[in-house]
């Protein structure tokens, strides 16, 4: 059920996306305009309904869009922080016991080392100068260079995880629908890039090659979530931890790897950072005089990079939290507004009763997911019995 789930939500997803895109150029080609982001190709998406009271709301459109784009950018960098930090504790904290023989390592003897909450805190500075980069082309650098050390990572993790896989037959084809609830929220999560899709077209050299790049990314993303899914659930079965890496043995070799995914990690930080930034700074800058704009830009970015870290440290179950985001607002922005969207654009100039029909029963599916998965993480964030603790820390058995 996962990779059949993973694969479907992945085409859905990138079919929404290309919504997205063809109905800002579609505004912008009518409004004169160079450019249109997410907020407002929705706000004018609502002034072309045939709705009357649509039309007098329009503004709140792109207020609802602002919104769930910057909660799920900056949980995108909660949850980055975590995984920093879990993957270089155990780094640390087996750095005694690491070999270089990755076979015979069953045994390790840990070095004591701080919480993983101290962890995040060391890593804040570093946050901090990528959150200060105000050029999107200078953090396509970064990404280039996340994109890179991830690509090393995986090649290495998947030819770890393909060695003595256990008989998969005894494996339950479907899980508990619960899970699943929690699963179709981590899933829309991952796949939420739908609030950096208009600012990389934007700045393309070549904007009219965008959609083509846009659907060979997201195969090729959506084949890597497959793939290392599956497999990673095979070999290591129910005892898979959240980041793949944590399960990777202590040698010299698969350390190595956890390092070049933090580094990854890290440089990615700020392209996700860069979406909330340029939402909230536009507007606090218009408040005040030219004089006072930069130093009220960088202060800005400095308090959003704390809280986000404040955020990662606060939060005890981020596994669940992950999938409340993604349930809440990673489903509206990606399955329920884009389809709605194209209702709103291309109605009053004739649309097929199928396109209709296709764009509710996406809407539905995003809908149905966002009170499911909604409801069952903070059921699970209630009834936690660690719900006062911080389970975030790297445990070893």
């Amino acid at each position: 059920m996962g990779p059949l789930s993973l694969l479907a939500m992945g085409l859905i997803s990138c079919h929404c996306m290309h919504i997205l895109v063809r109905c800002a150029q579609h505004f912008c080609h009518r409004l004169n305009k160079p450019f249109m982001d997410y907020g407002d190709t929705v706000m004018h998406g609502l002034e072309a309904s045939p709705s009357s009271w649509l039309r007098n709301h329009a503004h709140w459109g792109r207020h609802i869009v602002s919104f769930f784009l910057i909660v799920t950018q900056l949980g995108f960098c909660c949850v980055y922080i975590v995984f920093l930090a879990d993957n270089l504790k155990q780094v640390v904290e087996a750095v005694n016991g690491t070999t270089s023989n990755c076979h015979d390592n069953m045994t390790v003897i840990l070095m004591p080392t701080m919480d993983s909450r101290l962890y995040m805190l060391t890593f804040l500075p570093f946050l901090v100068l990528l959150a200060l980069v105000r050029n999107l082309r200078i953090l396509t650098i970064f990404s280039l260079l996340a994109n890179i050390s991830m690509l090393v990572s995986l090649i290495i993790i998947i030819q770890y995880i393909t060695q003595g896989i256990p008989d998969p037959s005894q494996l339950p084809l479907v899980a508990n629908w619960k899970t699943y609830a929690l699963f179709f929220g981590t899933a829309i999560f991952s796949f939420e890039s739908i609030g950096v899709v208009l600012p990389l077209e934007n700045k393309m050299k070549d904007a009219r090659r965008f959609p083509v790049i846009l659907s060979l990314g997201m195969s090729i993303i959506t084949a890597l979530y497959i793939s290392i899914g599956t497999l990673g659930y095979l070999r290591f079965r129910n005892d898979i931890k959240a980041s793949i890496t944590l399960n990777l043995p202590n040698c010299w070799l698969y350390q190595s790897v956890k390092l070049l995914y933090i580094i990854g990690i890290l440089c990615t930080y700020s392209l996700q950072f860069y979406v909330p930034a340029e939402i909230i700074i536009p507007f606090a800058i218009s408040k005040v005089s030219q004089r006072w704009a930069l130093p009220l830009d960088l202060s800005i970015r400095l308090v959003m990079a704390c809280l986000t870290c404040i955020l990662a440290i606060l939060v005890p179950r981020l596994d669940l939290v992950l999938s409340l985001v993604g349930s809440v607002s990673s489903s509206a922005l990606a399955l329920i507004i884009p389809p709605l969207l194209e209702i709103v654009t291309y109605y009053s100039e004739g649309m097929s009763l199928l396109t209709i029909i296709k764009d509710a029963l996406i809407s539905i599916l995003g809908f149905v997911g966002f009170v499911m998965g909604t409801y069952q993480a903070l059921d699970e964030l209630i009834q936690s019995e660690h719900f006062l603790t911080f389970p975030n820390s790297t445990t070893f058995t």
